[in-house]
């Protein structure tokens, strides 16, 4: 059984989102049914949409950084409850049977894949998973987070379940703490959480950005400063001395600038993806060192709630500026030019009827 769900999608990728209606399946005994209340808005979803990345399905219902409340829960569901406020990040499902699964890492499922909240194959109604920008959504329990923030808050929350946990993720897997120089690489969606989350884990924050008018902002969020990268004596200034640098950045840009600031056994951790890759980085700057250049993408779903349960007691949230949902392709567009500061958020109140 099904019931009728509206949202916006892409047809193609060149066509504008619009209204579109849908079928979201009928709780199953284990499924959480969510009133979406909230949606971030993440670059990955422009990119989805307009086809910048190969494989998006069409019609294509972004969004997976979900806040919402529970209408109905299976007969099998234990951990929610009518009424309570959940969140759902990027991923429904999972194989559940693969070493990084039963290890509490869906995200590198091998089992063929983490199912996607959107553009991922419908494990019950066959095709493609429909996302957030829409009024409602059936979720496995297993895959549905609990959300501790305040009533208030709670739009400010929704960025958490992607930019949150991106950069959450490899700040906890390289312990960062305190007594520790750590670099973030860009100030953006990603970026500004990165700030917040390594500064509340003790560690001194500094921001490289190309922009030299965003060092007031930086300090703000938690930064000590802010170095130009494009300023070669102020890159020099802090040569081998960082323990750790999360690099944001999407775009192809050169890394060695970046990984001759870190100490020896310091390690860069790559979690933007760019369109073309990063010109290859000199060995030497790796092996003269013992320096590390990872990459790291979302959490596991304990370690998601982790990161919710590390930002409410701290009292972090994204910064963002809300949107209607019939605003979505002017804020792409101003995305795209980066002019948010630093997180669109949709009301989908205001996806309902008038």
């Amino acid at each position: 059984m099904t019931t009728p769900a509206n949202g916006y999608a892409a047809q193609s990728a060149d066509a504008k989102l619009a209204p579109f209606s849908f079928e979201r399946r009928d709780p199953q005994p284990t499924d959480v049914a969510i009133d979406i209340r909230f949606c971030g808005v993440c670059h990955s979803d422009l990119h989805t949409a307009r086809g910048e990345w190969p494989g998006t399905l069409y019609p294509c219902v972004p969004g997976h950084e979900i806040v919402g409340t529970v209408t109905a829960v299976g007969s099998d569901v234990t951990k929610f409850a009518v009424g309570d406020t959940v969140g759902v990040g990027c991923m429904v499902d999972s194989c559940g049977e693969c070493p990084s699964c039963h290890e509490g890492e869906e995200q590198y499922c091998t089992g063929g894949g983490f199912v996607g909240t959107y553009n991922g194959p419908d494990p019950v109604l066959g095709g493609h998973t429909f996302g957030g920008y829409s009024d409602h959504i059936v979720v496995d329990q297993d895959f549905v987070l609990a959300i501790r923030h305040d009533e208030g808050d709670l739009a400010a929350v929704a960025p958490l379940l992607c930019a949150g946990i991106t950069t959450y993720s490899p700040l906890k897997h390289w312990d960062v703490g305190p007594g520790q120089k750590v670099g973030i690489v860009g100030l953006g969606g990603l970026g500004h959480m990165g700030v917040k989350i390594a500064a509340a884990m003790g560690a001194e924050v500094y921001v490289f950005s190309t922009s030299p008018n965003k060092r007031d902002d930086a300090l703000r969020l938690g930064a000590k400063d802010l170095i130009v990268s494009k300023d070669a004596d102020a890159m020099a200034e802090h040569a081998a001395s960082f323990d750790f640098i999360l690099n944001t950045v999407a775009a192809s840009h050169d890394l060695d600038q970046f990984l001759g600031l870190l100490k020896r056994d310091g390690t860069m951790t790559l979690v933007g993806v760019p369109e073309t890759p990063h010109p290859s980085p000199s060995v030497g700057n790796l092996v003269f060192g013992r320096r590390s250049l990872a990459g790291s993408l979302i959490g596991g779903i304990a370690e998601t709630q982790e990161m919710l349960d590390f930002c409410h007691t701290h009292g972090l949230t994204a910064d963002i500026e809300t949107i209607r949902m019939d605003e979505i392709e002017t804020g792409y567009d101003r995305m795209a030019k980066s002019d948010v500061k630093y997180r669109f958020v949709i009301d989908m109140e205001s996806l309902k009827p008038a």
